[in-house]
């Protein structure tokens, strides 16, 4: 069989796809060198036990930096993540002239210039997070016309920008590729005071919020079909409301927006806790066979994904719900235990919200290794990222790619210590580090850049639960 090619391709020519250009590649490196000199060591093959307390969304803590922009007040911005993801996007905001502060208890403040120096935009910063493509949305009631360089974030094959230039086009924003093809030139001279109704291309989190922020500043209403009703949207309108903006259908994929003419408000918002950071807990109690408690553990964004874990005979306890600090989320206290795991009965797959997670469907991965039977995974969104679950097999795993979005896993299989390097997407190399802490003898995890930029303080928190991990520069 003839694996797909895992990088990600690009049509000459066009717009379509995010390209790494010749000028942005030096850059790529030089950053890369700076920031991926870590690995971890880790002794695997123990049991666990203890407590950890999840903490606030890296996607919601991104979407809401950049959002912050949009108000000439100053956001605060409760218990923010110490993550890469999150230093990037400081970074690129520092360099166009916004004022960000770091205080106690991870809480931030922001506070945007009076005009945007968008000329003197961070580039090394910039490259290494996709998310800076919602800086089109937060700016776009602020500057006419300006180049957004494009490109990093996790490599997970074809990961379009088109229903981003679909949906904007409709609010009355155009996108260009730029000559060097380092960037893009957004226009945002068209956008009009006026009611109007569109399809978003896909449910996508990022490309709903782009539309959200920049119909939150339009006084008219703007209806928008097929959205995105994932957590991280759902802050992002909780955040906008405090300005005064009204929306309809929160929760669903039908969003009614009325915009205001100004956000100037001095505001503090507190974020959700992170779903994918409370399935790579479970996951790793699930495959590991140990007893966790979980805190604050976001059940709205989790549920379906315990219920397919039950199906495998995966056993837990939860606790009654509570809110959230923002106080629109529901949270609940998990406790794991040992589990003797049998396949899924079904395939697991990933859909739209309520469906489960696309970021929490590769923590099936390193679970179904542990149960009995076969397990079928389709990762359908993502062109690849399927490939990446084989380097499980490195480690005595089962895995067998179907085509570039199924896997079947047979187990249970004993998994041994190895030497992998992280993907370049930050899920697989969770599941990596997973399979490697169930996994006896020593593994060593190359480059962990990618699972800083979504998780803190990785290696102090696991070591707290008894797992045998530490960071070293020199292998």
């Amino acid at each position: 069989m003839v694996l797909p090619e895992r990088s990600p391709r690009t049509r000459s020519g066009s717009f379509l796809f995010v390209e790494i250009s010749p000028i942005c590649k030096g850059v790529y490196e030089r950053v890369k060198l700076r920031h991926d000199m870590n690995n971890y060591v880790i002794e695997g093959g123990h049991k666990l036990s203890g407590t950890v307390t999840i903490n606030p969304s890296k996607n919601s803590a991104v979407a809401m930096l950049i959002a912050a922009m949009m108000n000439k007040g100053t956001t605060t911005i409760g218990q923010l993540p110490d993550i890469e993801e999150v230093k990037r996007i400081i970074e690129v905001m520092e360099s166009i002239g916004v004022k960000v502060s770091r205080g106690k208890n991870g809480s931030c403040r922001i506070t945007p210039p009076e005009k945007f120096k968008i000329e003197k935009i961070d580039t090394e910063a910039a490259i290494r997070t996709r998310s800076v493509i919602l800086f089109i949305g937060a700016l776009s009631h602020n500057i006419q016309k300006f180049p957004l360089p494009m490109s990093g974030g996790c490599k997970l094959g074809r990961r379009s920008i088109l229903p981003h230039i679909y949906a904007l086009d409709e609010l009355g924003i155009k996108i260009k590729r730029s000559k060097n093809k380092d960037a893009i030139n957004v226009d945002c001279s068209g956008i009009k005071n006026k009611n109007r109704e569109i399809l978003l291309y896909e449910s996508g989190d990022t490309v709903t919020e782009n539309a959200i922020m920049v119909a939150a500043t339009t006084e008219a209403t703007t209806t928008i079909k097929f959205a995105s009703a994932n957590y991280q949207v759902q802050d992002l309108c909780f955040f906008l409301e405090k300005f005064g903006v009204q929306f309809k259908g929160l929760g669903t994929t039908t969003l009614v927006i009325k915009g205001v003419r100004e956000i100037n408000k001095d505001v503090e918002f507190y974020l959700t806790e992170d779903p994918p950071e409370a399935m790579f807990y479970i996951s790793l109690a699930a495959t590991t066979g140990s007893s966790l408690n979980l805190k604050r553990c976001p059940i709205d964004f989790l549920e379906l994904e315990l219920y397919k874990l039950k199906k495998m005979n995966f056993k837990f306890r939860i606790s009654k719900e509570y809110p959230s600090f923002n106080g629109r989320g529901k949270l609940v206290d998990l406790q794991t235990l040992p589990s003797k795991l049998k396949a899924s009965p079904e395939k697991v797959d990933a859909r739209p919200f309520p469906g489960v997670n696309i970021d929490n469907l590769p923590f099936f991965v390193p679970v179904a290794t542990q149960a009995e039977g076969e397990t079928l995974i389709h990762d359908h969104v993502f062109e690849n990222r399927a490939t990446y679950y084989t380097d499980l097999n490195r480690m005595g795993a089962k895995v067998t790619l179907a085509d570039p979005h199924r896997v079947f896993i047979k187990g249970p299989t004993k998994l041994s210590g190895a030497e992998l390097t992280c993907p370049p997407a930050l899920r697989p190399s969770a599941v990596i580090l997973i399979a490697m802490l169930a996994a006896s003898g020593t593994s060593i995890l190359k480059d962990v850049y990618q699972l800083e930029r979504g998780y803190e303080n990785l290696c102090e928190r696991l070591g707290k639960l008894g797992a045998k991990i530490k960071k070293s520069e020199n292998i």
